[in-house]
């Protein structure tokens, strides 16, 4: 098994670079996990080392990686029409193949090449357990629960959880000599990730992943590496990788900051005193007093040494000045941080339910919410979490039961937003969305989520998490007192993850919030509604939403 190595990799695109001087080795039997903010190009790295970087895109450096490479995107590869069976029999052809030349070459072992070939497809055939594949890829759907899946089914039927799950079960079944993920938990529940984290632990080839779950990143990385790291780098020493899982190293990257901040502030300092020196006068060395009748060829003399001083003490001053200059760090850039109130303070009952229906996705006897409380849905892939959001969105008509509503102000961030027009700006997205008053008393910039460079670019530009930042920027700009949250950290980097927990947390209003991350679980301190498994493997609608839902 060979390892994946990247070379001073830089990819441009026609908005303009995302990649620059990347190098990274990533060895058999290692987790490597890429980390960083929004929009510093985990998605694209992975994209070039499969391969699968449009034709525009500019790219140089080299990569060098297995052939045997399967790259599971956030999206599933398969076609709305393909059936379950012919993802399974896609996944599986290269397993049959080289078992059936294996036995077909067993005859003709007196020949030398068909000797050569023999030896070379069993080797690969054994380390890749391909006689036991149709077996192992029964037993991965069901650990991940899909026994119950017809073979027949259209892959356009099925809802999100149940299209990762599908792609994860014919991914380990291949026990690929590479496997690249992008964001593999996302829609999948506590039971999927353990086997998720299981299985990928068994594979002896190179995993190498982007992922926002920091539970999944402690457990199943045995590196990091960091797109946008400190001036000193995720070791300390300038480079970028870390060994260890998501808690060890964000403790060393807030170390790794302080430290950034301290030596800027201090070369600062010095250069300052480097510049002042450049300017020093005769002044400085001897007292500019007037020379006596007697005393003026001495005065003479001792000028000229002044002056020669002088100069060799700013050539010198010079000289460290631009040493000085050259082995200065960068300044540290101001961090994006979540800056505004998610919901506002309300009062009175905000959400009354009472045998609340929805056919064939939800059903829940009873649910009452006042002002101000802090709700989290949980539950298994298919137990309707999504389906209770948009009920209490208005987006969702419910088939049974009662459904009373009362905050002045409801917005809902969806899963999947999708903005309908790509060409569309933040900034225009957000002057539409409030209106042009709102919108110049609080501008887009100060919520802390769209970072400047980024709110003239089309939304159609951005990465997956960039487009989730403006979402989220729509959402709570319109100051509801009830704020709806599916899957909230999804997307969003570890970062402004965590600054989302924390205003949750002090957040006045109203929040129901539906995920799986179990980071927010563990950390959560309001209420929780467990929802019992209503796994139909009927209806994708209730996970596969298509808009932000705003209403005033």
């Amino acid at each position: 098994m060979q390892p994946i190595v990247v070379t001073d990799l830089t990819v441009a695109f026609r908005s303009g670079p995302v990649l620059s001087g990347i190098d990274l080795t990533a060895s058999p039997g290692e987790r490597v996990a890429l980390v960083g903010e929004n929009g510093t190009g985990k998605s694209t790295l992975l994209r070039a080392i499969a391969g699968t970087l449009p034709p525009y895109a500019q790219v140089t450096g080299a990569i060098a990686a297995p052939a045997d490479l399967v790259w599971l995107p956030q999206e599933p590869p398969f076609g709305d029409d393909d059936t379950v069976a012919d993802v399974l029999a896609t996944t599986l052809r290269p397993l049959r193949e080289a078992v059936a030349r294996v036995e077909a070459l067993a005859d003709r072992l007196t020949d030398e090449q068909a000797a050569r070939e023999y030896a070379e497809i069993l080797d690969w055939a054994v380390a890749h357990d391909a006689w036991d594949a149709d077996r192992r890829a029964l037993l991965a759907a069901d650990r991940l629960g899909l026994a119950g899946l017809d073979d027949g089914r259209r892959i356009g039927t099925l809802s999100g959880g149940q299209r990762s799950r599908l792609a994860l079960a014919t991914a380990i079944t291949r026990r690929p000599d590479a496997l690249l993920l992008d964001e593999p938990t996302n829609h999948l529940d506590d039971d999927a990730v353990a086997v998720l984290v299981e299985l990928i632990r068994d594979l002896p080839g190179v995993v190498l992943l982007a992922s926002h779950d920091r539970v999944f990143l402690d457990e199943a990385a045995t590196h990091l590496v960091d797109l946008d790291p400190t001036a000193f780098g995720t070791d300390g020493d300038g480079g970028r990788r870390f060994g260890g899982g998501w808690t060890a190293y964000e403790e060393a990257r807030s170390a790794a900051r302080q430290r950034w901040e301290q030596t800027y502030a201090e070369q600062q300092e010095e250069l300052k005193r480097l510049r002042a020196a450049t300017r020093i006068g005769t002044g400085a060395i001897a007292h500019d007093r007037g020379p006596t009748d007697n005393d003026k060829l001495s005065y003479g003399f001792k000028g000229q040494q002044v002056e020669k001083t002088l100069a060799r003490r700013k050539r010198d001053a010079q000289r460290r000045l631009a040493e000085a200059e050259e082995a200065q760090v960068r300044k540290p850039p101001s961090p994006l941080r979540l800056s505004t109130e998610l919901a506002t303070a309300g009062s009175g009952r905000v959400v009354l339910i009472r045998g609340l229906v929805v056919a064939d996705r939800l059903r829940l006897d009873r649910l009452d919410l006042v002002a101000g409380e802090h709700l989290l849905v949980t539950g298994p892939n298919g137990s309707g979490k999504s389906t209770l959001l948009g009920v209490l969105a208005g987006r969702i008509t419910p088939t049974g039961g009662t459904v009373q509503v009362t905050a002045r102000r409801v917005a809902e961030l969806t899963q999947d937003p999708i903005f309908p027009d790509p060409r569309r700006t933040p900034q225009q997205l957000y002057r539409e969305t409030l209106g042009e008053e709102y919108a110049a008393e609080q501008p887009l910039r100060h919520l802390g989520l769209v970072h400047p460079r980024d709110l003239g670019r089309p939304v159609g530009a951005l990465s997956v998490g960039q487009r989730r930042r403006v979402a989220l920027a729509l959402v709570v700009a319109t100051g509801p007192d009830l704020l709806l949250l599916d899957e909230p950290t999804n997307h969003l980097s570890l970062t402004l993850a965590g600054e989302l927990e924390e205003a949750i947390g002090r957040s006045l209003g109203t929040v129901v919030a539906a995920s799986h991350d179990r980071w927010l679980r563990r950390h959560w301190e309001g209420r929780e509604l467990r929802l019992d498994a209503y796994e139909t493997f009927g209806n994708a609608a209730d996970t596969k939403a298509l808009k932000v839902v705003i209403r005033r």
